[in-house]
Order: C-alpha cells, then sequence, then structure tokens
C-alpha cells in the first residue's frame, strides 16, 4: 500500500539521519585529534566551543520555532505561504547574528590577541555561516516533508567531507592561520549544504520528474497521522515503525554507553594525551555515554509526541517543559556544585528521562485502544542483555589490566578485545532481535523499490 511506502521511507529517513550523525561524530573526533597534534588547544577549545556554540545558538533561536510549525500537523497545507514563512528565518538569523556575536566580542572575556589571534574574524564568520544555512532552510523542509532521503544523505555527507579535507589541508599547509582555518572551512560547510539543497531542487524543478513529486502522497511527514487512523493494516505498520526505530535508538545507544564506559580514558588519550585523559576527562566522557543513551530513546519518542499530539495536547505539554526547565536549572546548580562538571551532565540526563517519561505515557495512551504495543521496543531479549553485561565486564578488566600506561601494545590488545566484544554483541543482536532484522530489510527494501519506481 502506498502508507506502507510511506512509513518505510520514514524510517529509512530516521536510520540515515541515525547513521549519519554517528559517522559524522567519528569524523568530527578524528579530525580534532589530528587537529591538536598540529595546533594550540586553545584554538580547538575556542572553535569547539565558543564559536560552535555562537553558530548553533543562532541557528537553533531562527529556525527551531518555524521547522516545529511547519513539520506539525497543524501546519498550513499551502506551501506557497509556508516556503514564505520560512524565508523569515533568514532576517532573524541576521538579527541573531548580530546580537550575539556583540555579546560574543563585547560581554564575554575576549582570548588574548597572542595567543589566539583574529577571534574577531572568527565570530564574524560563524555568525555568518549561520545566515548562509538559513538561506537554504524551505529546501530542507520541502526535502523533509516529502523525506528525500538520499538528497539529506548526499548534502550532509558531501559538506562534511569537503569541510573535514579543507579543514585538514590548511592545518597541514597553513598552520599560521589559526582561527581563519575554522572560519573558512564552516563558512564552506554551510555554502555546499545550501548549494546542494539549491541545485537539487532546481534542476527537479525543471524537469518531467517534477511531475512525479505530485503524486507522493503526503505534502508534509506528519500528514501520513489521519491516514493511520484509517486502517488496521496501517495502524499496524506504524507501530511497527515505531517498535523499530525505538529498539534500533536503544540498541545503538546501549551499545556506545557499554563500550564507552570502558574505552572513555583510551580514547581521550589517543585524542588530546594524558592532558585529556587523567583527572576528570574519561568521568565526564562516561557520563556523557549514558546521556546519549537517553538522547537516542528521547529523539524517536519526542518526534512521534509531537507529531501525534493536537495543539492542546502541545500547548500542555509545553508548559509541562517550561515547568521542567526550571526544576532542571535548580539540579544543575545543586549537582554542579556536589559533583562538579559531571553534575551538569548528570542534570541533563535527570531532564532526558524526565522528557521520555512524558512521551512514553502519551505513546502508551495512543495505543492503549489498539492490540499493537510499540513500547516493546524497549524490551530487549535476556541474551542480549546478557551479552551486553559480559561485554561491559570483560571490556573494563581490559581497561584496567591493558589502558593506559602499558604501552601501545596493549592499547592494542585493549582494543581487540573491545572489537570481539562488539562483533559478539553484534551477532547476538542479529540472532535475537530477528523482528527488527526482518523490519529493515522489508521497509528499507520497499523505499529504495518505490525510489527506482518514481
Amino acid at each position: 500500500m502506498r502508507s506502507q511506502e510511506v512509513l518505510g521511507q520514514a524510517a529509512r529517513l530516521a536510520s540515515s539521519g541515525l547513521l549519519l550523525q554517528v559517522v559524522f561524530r567519528l569524523i568530527t573526533f578524528v579530525l580534532n585529534a589530528f587537529i591538536l597534534r598540529i595546533l594550540s588547544k586553545e584554538i580547538v577549545g575556542i572553535v569547539n566551543v565558543r564559536l560552535t556554540l555562537l553558530y548553533s545558538t543562532t541557528i537553533f533561536l531562527a529556525r527551531e520555532a518555524f521547522r516545529r510549525a511547519c513539520l506539525s500537523r497543524g501546519a498550513q497545507r499551502d506551501w506557497s505561504q509556508t516556503l514564505n514563512l520560512l524565508w523569515l528565518t533568514v532576517p532573524l538569523g541576521v538579527f541573531w547574528s548580530l546580537f550575539l556575536g556583540w555579546v560574543w566580542l563585547q560581554l564575554l572575556d575576549v582570548p588574548d590577541p597572542n595567543v589566539i589571534p583574529h577571534y574577531g574574524t572568527g565570530v564574524l564568520v560563524f555568525g555568518l555561516s549561520a545566515v548562509v544555512e538559513l538561506l537554504g532552510e524551505p529546501f530542507w523542509v520541502l526535502a523533509q516533508a516529502h523525506m528525500f532521503v538520499k538528497l539529506k544523505v548526499i548534502a550532509e555527507s558531501l559538506s562534511v567531507i569537503l569541510k573535514s579535507i579543507l579543514t585538514a589541508f590548511l592545518v597541514l599547509w597553513l598552520p599560521y592561520w589559526g582561527l581563519y582555518i575554522f572560519s573558512l572551512a564552516q563558512l564552506s560547510y554551510t555554502t555546499v549544504l545550501v548549494l546542494c539543497y539549491v541545485i537539487y531542487f532546481t534542476k527537479l524543478l525543471g524537469s518531467p520528474e517534477s511531475t512525479k513529486q505530485q503524486a507522493l502522497p503526503v505534502s508534509r511527514m506528519t500528514d501520513m497521522l489521519p491516514r493511520i487512523t484509517r486502517s488496521r493494516e496501517d495502524v499496524a505498520v506504524a507501530a511497527a515503525v515505531l517498535e523499530s526505530l525505538l529498539k534500533l535508538a536503544l540498541l545503538a545507544g546501549l551499545t556506545i554507553t557499554v563500550f564507552g564506559f570502558a574505552y572513555s580514558q583510551l580514547a581521550l588519550d589517543i585524542y588530546g594525551g594524558a592532558m585529556l585523559s587523567s583527572g576528570s576527562g574519561p568521568i565526564l566522557l562516561r557520563a556523557y555515554c549514558l546521556y546519549v543513551l537517553l538522547l537516542a530513546i528521547n529523539g524517536v519518542t519526542e518526534c512521534f509526541t509531537f507529531a501525534a499530539m493536537s495543539k492542546e495536547e502541545v500547548d500542555r505539554y509545553n508548559f509541562m517543559m517550561l515547568a521542567l526547565s526550571s526544576s532542571f536549572l535548580v539540579l544543575s546548580y545543586l549537582l554542579t556544585r556536589w559533583c562538579g562538571s559531571v553534575g551538569f551532565i548528570l542534570a541533563n540526563c535527570f531532564n532526558m528521562g524526565i522528557r521520555i517519561t512524558q512521551s512514553l505515557c502519551f505513546i502508551h495512551r495512543y495505543y492503549q485502544k489498539s492490540p499493537h504495543r510499540p513500547l516493546a521496543g524497549l524490551c530487549l531479549s535476556p541474551v542480549l542483555l546478557g551479552t551486553f553485561a559480559l561485554s561491559g565486564g570483560v571490556t573494563s578488566l581490559s581497561e584496567v589490566f591493558l589502558c593506559c600506561e602499558q604501552g601501545w601494545l596493549a592499547r592494542l590488545v585493549h582494543v581487540a578485545v573491545g572489537a570481539l566484544c562488539l562483533g559478539a554483541t553484534l551477532g547476538m543482536a542479529f540472532l535475537t532481535e530477528t523482528k527488527l532484522i526482518h523490519f529493515l530489510r522489508t521497509q528499507l527494501g520497499m523505499s529504495r523499490l518505490a525510489d527506482k519506481t518514481t
């Protein structure tokens, strides 16, 4: 059925998004580890904290509300008006980039120009890159609504790869450029990302293929939800999608958490040497691995919740989140005083846990009168859970005896132990989670077939 193809595309979009995030984080990790060997840690810290925070804050404030409104079930179906509305993100981005740039330069402490030169230029270019990315927001929303999976994969992959290559090249050949390197790389990333979307839609609308897009069953991603309630078969497919995505997120998060605990110290040692691997660094990274698990689950549950809620339910939910924000600030203050910097991560874990609980309650009520139980995706087989526990124990013992002051040979043995445990865990997941494997094969295969036929 057509709705099954749409749900298959949704599963493929979510799966590819998860895979992209993992790959991009690995690329960033390797790139930063390489850069730390050449440039000073002060420059890398300014880029990864201050300038990246400026960029992400500008992007968030300018577009987040528009994305939720234009991709929600209650959004205007007239795409001409919707796209006009989305262009408002550009002047908003200009305003926030100027305002936050002033804050970064006038209110925050400016780094010593002898240690970190060209800081003002970095602030200016990172703010400009945020505005450039907002120029592609209407195209991104349109692609997301029609689930153009290949476009997203190609655009984001190409932009990240080119950014990484440019950064590595400039660091090797022009290391004295300092912040100019990262500013140019960031601007090239957003420019390539926007150009990919613009070129794609320009070619699509100027070719006969554009007539095929009019046959898409949805004009927005969440338009599938009203159709989900019309037939039992569609309800079953929707529940299967949610259950499988929950299980996929849980498996990915558990893998990162279990193996992250035993390899945090080694990763930081490779990344920045004893400067990062000693002290509180490994503890912070281990706590963050737990946070990643909660982030993965919350991403799936909250996405479904916002898509399925009515306007009144969204208003109530936002009011609860406002109250939760106040408690989060208080808890962050208390835990930071008691536990140090790791307390802030624990407070975020608590915040994610509350949000997950709210979403799980909504999903339970949503499917309460149906025979489907998508929340079963959060239940793993006892054998697989035992494999995770055994892998965690073995790798932890390996870390105690082999990492990280026993030389490179011991480190390689530690990595080999982790690789064997990871292989055993993934193999057990493949054998026990047959329902998830079958879903991925059928639904993702259906999406590829739909792409070929359209």
